[in-house]
């Protein structure tokens, strides 16, 4: 096989002072953080969809971006297997270890669902044969469930029972990929999950019916040898105006209302976090305490656009926010998914290769960074210090489930008038994390 990008060299570490732009500044895949090398903490992977099939196209104009990779012909089983070749060319020479997918990514869908599985069936054995002696692997797989006009209301949401049941075919073939290509999650985006009005919609049906489907696959998944986790990839809306999987703490109280959390972890989003009005750091907070911060879709969103851009992450305080509650949170059970495409104007193949350097840069000096605010202390412990009460006294009765609202009513009247509580010391603490990301 003929090399695909021929005048693109492999991306190797360079350091913070080169100005070679087919270069890592920060990216040092063996640079130990914590006890770990870098790549450790850092299992990206490349989202097979934005990055061999997104080719600028929005709804205002056609593709920008030369796509083909050699074949003659898009959307033909040629055409698949030269998305194949590339990616994984591309992965080799940007030291990328995992890629995520969509069914219909990899080849393209026929009108007969036994023909596309006909279709994964052949595609998926070229890729085996590509893994074989690389250490590239699957991070996780999933089904398309939003771009087919059968899924026009979803797909577990549906209205019509033949168009769930087909939805169930999809992500069965999905697992079955996802086992074969030895993958470590299965994600549910619910895109279409959802609604544009109450007056046609009967939410506790739907609501049930998906969580309908998810069990289906859990015990498909087991039943075939799937031993990860599955993901709920939380949003709020785009492409229905309100999705039943608005935001972490929606998409996990879901999961527990229906036995559901066992099996499940959050994949968590930061452009999808941002449109639901919260900062990515609160999504993966949630998640974390919870116990259910699963993986990370890694891009960042434009916040004078009402709707998910997935720009590759340049924004190095949200990065290290997120890497800060990572490791707090122990790592990821999953991976840094780049569901993030060049803009339209980006549309040379240095562009492919520049946009993932921009984004796995801006991680790792995300990591370093986090690294030192958590080895530094003064943020640590100040929050510790901050709820010190509750150590001692009526505190720690409090937390140990010695009170009841009549001792406290006491404790309250003897007591008189209470003291404000500490400064919370804003400003401060924004002047260590400045001094820290900067000094």
């Amino acid at each position: 096989m003929s090399e695909i990008f021929k005048n693109i060299p492999e991306i190797k570490y360079e350091g913070p002072k080169s100005k070679n732009p087919l270069a890592f500044k920060y990216y040092d895949s063996e640079k130990i953080i914590l006890g770990k090398k870098m790549s450790e903490h850092l299992p990206f992977a490349m989202a097979w969809w934005h990055n061999l099939g997104a080719a600028g196209t929005d709804m205002f104009g056609r593709d920008t971006a030369d796509k083909s990779f050699g074949a003659k012909e898009k959307g033909t089983m040629e055409h698949a297997k030269a998305k194949v070749d590339a990616g994984f060319e591309f992965m080799k020479k940007m030291g990328i270890r995992y890629f995520c997918f969509h069914d219909v990514d990899l080849v393209p869908e026929a009108d007969d669902i036994k023909e596309t599985n006909r279709r994964l069936d052949e595609i998926s054995d070229y890729i085996l044969e590509k893994m074989k002696g690389t250490d590239i692997k699957c991070l996780w797989g999933t089904a398309n469930m939003f771009s087919n006009p059968r899924y026009m209301n979803g797909a577990g949401s549906s209205n019509s029972a033949d168009v769930f049941a087909f939805a169930a075919a999809q992500i069965k073939k999905a697992i079955e990929l996802t086992v074969k290509f030895g993958g470590r999650g299965y994600v549910f985006w619910g895109g279409r999950e959802g609604y544009e009005t109450l007056l046609n919609t009967d939410v506790k049906f739907e609501q049930e019916n998906i969580a309908r489907l998810m069990r289906m696959a859990v015990d498909y998944g087991r039943s075939i040898g799937f031993d990860g986790y599955f993901y709920i990839e939380p949003k709020p809306k785009e492409p229905m105006k309100h999705q039943y999987d608005f935001d972490a703490a929606t998409a996990i109280g879901f999961l527990r209302q229906y036995g559901l959390d066992k099996d499940f972890q959050m994949n968590i989003e930061a452009n999808h976090a941002t449109l639901a009005g919260h900062t990515f750091r609160h999504d993966l907070r949630i998640s974390a305490i919870n116990g259910m911060l699963g993986s990370v879709d890694a891009n960042q969103g434009d916040m004078l656009l009402g709707w998910d851009t997935d720009e590759f992450p340049f924004d190095v305080y949200e990065a290290t926010w997120c890497m800060y509650e990572v490791l707090k949170a122990g790592g990821l059970k999953g991976g840094f998914n780049f569901d993030s495409k060049a803009r339209r104007p980006s549309y040379t193949v240095e562009d492919m290769f520049e946009s993932y350097i921009l984004g796995m840069d801006t991680f790792a000096l995300g990591l370093i960074k986090a690294a030192e605010i958590i080895e530094d202390g003064r943020i640590d412990e100040f929050v510790k210090e901050r709820y010190s009460s509750y150590r001692t006294g009526i505190g720690k009765d409090i937390v140990e489930g010695k009170t009841d609202l009549a001792s406290l009513a006491a404790y309250a009247e003897k007591m008189g008038k209470p003291e404000l509580p500490g400064s919370g010391r804003q400003e401060r603490l924004e002047g260590i994390v400045n001094q820290i990301m900067f000094g």
